[in-house]
C-alpha cells in the first residue's frame, strides 16, 4: 500500500517538475564567489586534516543503468588513507557482502564521498574517478579497520569541496537535547523483520544475528 501511494505521488509531481537547468536557476539567486572558488581538484593541508579526523564517510555511486546508491563506511578517525594530494583509498571492511558500491564503481568508474566528523558540523565533499583495488602493497597499508581488507575503493579526486555546516546544524545532529527518544523509532531488528517477511522468523532471531555480526565484525 505504501509503495503504491509513493509511486502515485511521484508520478503526479513529475508532471509539472522543473524541466531544465535554466528553469531551476530562475528559482535561486546565483552562488557567491566564495562558494564557487572553494571547489578544488586536490587536497590542501586543511582538507587532509579533515579526512584524518573523519570516522564516517558516505559513498555515493551509480550503476550502468543510472540506479543510484549511497552507502556508509566507518572506522577509527583517519581510516581513509590519503595516498597523495589527488588520491584517497577507503578500506572495505567486512559488511553484508552485497557489494553494491564496489560493483557500481567497477561498472561506471565514478564515486562521490561525503566525510563526516562526529561532533563537528563541517563536512567535506569529494567526487571523481574511482576503481576497486586488490593490490597487496596497498591493502597492507589499510589496516585501520582491524586487518588488511579484501579490497579498497580508490578515488581519484576531480572535485573537493568543504561544505558549509548548515545542514548538520539544522538537523541538530550533534545536539543530544534535540534527539528523539530511543523508543520513537523502530529498532533495527524490527525494521529488518518487516523487510524480510519470512514466516516464523522472530525479532529475537534477528537480534542474535546482529549481535554476532558486531562481535565478529572483522572476520
Amino acid at each position: 500500500m505504501t509503495s503504491t501511494l509513493a509511486t502515485s505521488a511521484f508520478e503526479s509531481l513529475r508532471l509539472d517538475a522543473v524541466a531544465d537547468q535554466e528553469a531551476l536557476r530562475r528559482v535561486y539567486a546565483l552562488p557567491s564567489e566564495a562558494a564557487v572558488r572553494k571547489q578544488m581538484t586536490e587536497l590542501t593541508d586543511q582538507t587532509r586534516q579533515l579526512i584524518a579526523c573523519s570516522s564516517l564517510v558516505l559513498v555515493a555511486s551509480v550503476d550502468a543503468e543510472g540506479n543510484c546508491d549511497v552507502s556508509p563506511r566507518g572506522g577509527p578517525a583517519g581510516f581513509v588513507a590519503v595516498l597523495d594530494s589527488r588520491t584517497v583509498a577507503i578500506p572495505d571492511a567486512t559488511g553484508n557482502k552485497r557489494l553494491d558500491t564496489l560493483q557500481n564503481v567497477i561498472a561506471t568508474g565514478r564515486a562521490g564521498l561525503l566525510f563526516v566528523i562526529p561532533g563537528r558540523t563541517t563536512t567535506l565533499r569529494m567526487n571523481g574517478r574511482a576503481c576497486v583495488s586488490t593490490r597487496p602493497d596497498l591493502l597492507s597499508q589499510l589496516t585501520a579497520v582491524g586487518k588488511p581488507p579484501a579490497s579498497a575503493l580508490v578515488l581519484g579526486i576531480e572535485e573537493v569541496y568543504p561544505h558549509c555546516p548548515k545542514s548538520l546544524m539544522r538537523g541538530g545532529a550533534w545536539k543530544p537535547e534535540e534527539w528523539l527518544p530511543a523508543d520513537a523509532q523502530p529498532t533495527s531488528a524490527e525494521v529488518t523483520l518487516a523487510q524480510l517477511r519470512i514466516p516464523d522468523l522472530t525479532i529475537a532471531d534477528i537480534e542474535q544475528v546482529e549481535a554476532d555480526a558486531l562481535k565478529y565484525r572483522y572476520e
